[in-house]
């Protein structure tokens, strides 16, 4: 995967960064792109249950479990979190990934904003545009509205093509 294919959506709690990464995916591919997305939670994810076969496997010992039925499958890997460009170089080619979290990462990103949170791109240059209801005062970079998402697209499509 290269990193021109690579766009992040970060901002903090509640500001509305997984709809704004739904709505933008159904863009992207109603535009008839291909879209992959990478969520970074900040808690231990488990999509794995309890008495489950594939559960009793990694509670066994394997290091890898997939679970492969119907229209998808699912990879487990038991390993300590696991850096962006790992999981990056695991994902089959996209004309663009999606990344909601990682705000300490250095790919391109968009600061949603909701309130009065602080500014996350006053400390971070990676950040190119800002997501919010009203018009942000303390920064050059362009601004949307949350709502506008054939613009953010549009915006996100010209700096990756």
């Amino acid at each position: 995967m290269t990193a021109s294919r690579v766009f992040g959506i970060t901002g903090w709690k509640n500001a509305g960064k997984t709809t704004l990464v739904e709505r933008l995916v159904a863009e992207f591919v109603r535009r008839g792109w291909r879209v992959s997305t990478i969520k970074h939670a900040h808690h231990d994810v488990d999509v794995d249950q309890p008495g489950r076969d594939s559960y009793r496997h990694r509670s066994a010992g394997a290091s890898e479990v997939a679970v492969v039925g119907g229209l998808r499958y699912a990879i487990m890997r038991e390993q300590a979190e696991a850096p962006l460009a790992e999981v990056l170089a695991r994902l089959a080619p996209a004309d663009l990934v999606l990344i909601e979290g990682y705000k300490r990462e250095a790919h391109p990103k968009i600061e949603v904003r909701a309130g009065e949170a602080p500014s996350l791109a006053a400390e971070d240059p990676n950040i190119v545009a800002i997501a919010s209801d009203e018009r942000p005062s303390e920064t050059h970079l362009p601004w949307f509205r949350r709502d506008d998402i054939a613009g953010i697209a549009d915006f996100i499509g010209a700096l990756r093509r």
